[in-house]
C-alpha cells in the first residue's frame, strides 16, 4: 500500500517509521538533533513550496510535508485497517 505525502510524493506504507507535527522540531531537543543529523547526511526532502505542517520519517529519508500530521495519520491508519 502507498501513502500520499503531498505534491507528487508517494511512499510505500512499509517504509513509514513515524509521522510528527512540525511543532515537535521546536519543542523537543532530541527531535531537533535528529532532523539536524538527517540534514547533514542529505536525507531530508521538502515536498512542495508550501510551509511544512508535518515531518514524515521513513527508513531512508525524512520528508517535510505540507499536509497536516493528523491527515497523514488517518491515511496511514486507513491502510493498516485494510490489511
Amino acid at each position: 500500500m502507498y501513502i500520499h505525502l503531498g505534491g507528487e510524493k508517494i511512499i510505500r506504507s512499509s517504509e513509514l517509521v513515524g509521522i510528527f507535527d512540525i511543532s515537535i522540531e521546536k519543542s523537543s531537543k532530541i527531535s531537533k538533533q535528529f532532523v539536524t543529523h538527517a540534514q547533514q547526511h542529505k536525507v531530508v526532502e521538502m515536498i512542495g513550496e508550501e510551509d511544512p505542517k508535518s515531518i514524515v520519517v521513513t527508513k531512508t529519508i525524512v520528508y517535510y510535508s505540507p499536509i497536516s500530521s493528523a491527515t497523514l495519520k488517518k491515511r496511514a491508519n486507513h491502510f493498516v485497517a485494510q490489511a
